[in-house]
């Protein structure tokens, strides 16, 4: 994959490989100018990766109330961050291009180190030589849509990057802006995908010029990944971000009363598994908590998996092998706490899932990464619990149809058009501005994107 654009999700963790490798010949060649120790604590942290056990652990329900015993923490790192990303304050002279694109090394060479630890922990076998060619084939049959989203996000002045919300390695998110500033806005936090393995907060950056350019905030919250980090890891961070996200918004022009959580393939996932432990902690006695479900207006899934039994075999038979889920999901035992669909149905939680929002499942008919029963199944289970949802699903869409290759190919995108539909719900002149929204541009040329989709791995 080239330069941390574009989310490439797939259960198949063999994904981890292509989507560091092929950015190592430009990240060379500008490393030597300079490196950012900033950077290097965002991706990895060698001690994490070198010592996080491998074998499944107990774990419990933890507060995420740092979020707001640390405000003074937030404000200093927003107040450092701001000054280093904003454009407004990059010299005239072309200092600040430089320092822009060997941030932009610096990740990737950082991001190309994960891999390869990655790949120390999991070995090469043939699947994974097969799929490491087909996506290395998919990856450069949409270079020119990547290097057009890549330039926006490492150049606009509506990109706020790298804001810290946390105290842990990968604590950090980047906001989308819209361009127009006339009241607050609503805004999406999204968690990215990459098979709990290899999600980057850049992976949601066309998502999030996309929805900006309806009037939409986008805040896309980075996490740690396996090895760095099991599920609890990842759901703890999740949360953390959305936390700074409900409490801290407004100061980006966000409607803190139009805030919707969303995720993608992996990042569904987390984040359904966010929201659900997040309602139980506040049917607890004595827990702190520092954001409510009650903050969230709705829930929107991609493509994602939420009954893990369902899923353990068919990962494994796509190359995400059993031993290697299982670790991520710290053993057996936990499959059923981290498996929403089922979590709902426990009569203990009542009161708990009573308090979720509105959920909205988006699915392909042709994914078969993640099943498209995976959303309906969710969405039936929470209509018997009585919770509203609904499923929508979309003919003849595979995984990565809806969330690239299909906002690539520019003009009207169902997805996201109805996705912006259900955001803008209850407000007459945002419907209204959307009806006259020019067509978005296409990024690739069509025969690039069918030769894509024949040889995706996904």
């Amino acid at each position: 994959m080239n330069p941390p654009i574009l989310p490439i999700t797939n259960p198949s963790a063999s994904s981890a490989m292509v989507a560091t490798t092929s950015l190592t010949a430009n990240a060379a060649t500008m490393l030597i100018q300079e490196h950012h120790d900033e950077t290097a604590r965002l991706l990895i942290d060698d001690r994490a990766v070198e010592t996080k056990p491998f074998l499944p652990r107990a774990s419990s329900y933890t507060s995420t109330g740092t979020a707001v015993n640390g405000s003074i923490f937030y404000q200093q790192r927003r107040r450092r961050i701001a000054s280093d990303t904003s454009l407004a304050s990059l010299t005239t002279d072309g200092g600040g291009r430089s320092e822009y694109v060997a941030h932009a090394a610096s990740e990737t060479y950082l991001l190309t180190r994960l891999g390869f630890k990655l790949l120390r922990c999991l070995g090469v076998g043939y699947r994974w030589i097969t799929r490491f060619l087909a996506l290395g084939c998919y990856a450069l049959l949409l270079m020119p849509g990547f290097f057009q989203v890549g330039y926006y996000y490492f150049f606009s002045s509506r990109v706020r990057r790298g804001i810290v919300y946390g105290d842990q390695p990968r604590n950090r998110l980047d906001l989308y802006l819209p361009k127009n500033s006339d009241g607050p806005k609503p805004v999406v936090a999204f968690i990215t995908g990459g098979a709990w393995i290899i999600g980057y907060k850049a992976w949601g950056s066309l998502l999030g010029q996309q929805l900006s350019e309806r009037d939409i905030i986008v805040a896309c919250i980075d996490y740690r990944n396996f090895p760095q980090g099991t599920i609890s890891d990842m759901v703890n961070d999740a949360s953390l971000g959305v936390s700074f996200v409900c409490n801290n918004i407004a100061e980006y022009g966000g409607d803190p009363n139009r805030i919707y959580l969303m995720g993608q393939s992996a990042g569904a996932h987390i984040a359904a598994c966010t929201l659900l432990e997040q309602a139980i902690k506040e049917c607890g006695e004595g827990e702190s908590t520092s954001w409510s479900v009650s903050q969230i207006k709705a829930y929107f899934g991609l493509s994602g998996g939420y009954n893990l039994f369902n899923l353990v075999d068919h990962f494994h038979s796509r190359g995400l092998y059993r031993s290697i889920f299982l670790s991520i999901m710290e053993g057996e035992q936990s499959l059923h706490r981290y498996s929403p669909e089922v979590m709902v149905q426990d009569p203990n939680i009542k009161t708990a899932v009573s308090r979720l929002p509105p959920i909205i499942l988006f699915h392909g008919t042709a994914d078969y990464s993640i099943p498209a029963d995976a959303s309906k199944s969710f969405a039936e289970t929470l209509q018997r619990v009585g919770v509203k949802a609904e499923s929508i699903m979309y003919e003849g869409r595979t995984h990565t149809d809806v969330f690239l290759q299909d906002p690539m190919r520019g003009g009207r995108d169902d997805m996201f058009e109805d996705l912006v539909a259900m955001i803008h719900a209850n407000d007459p002149e945002a419907l209204a501005k959307d009806a006259v929204a020019p067509p978005r541009k296409r990024l690739v040329p069509e025969f690039m994107l069918k030769l894509a989709r024949a040889v995706s791995p996904f």
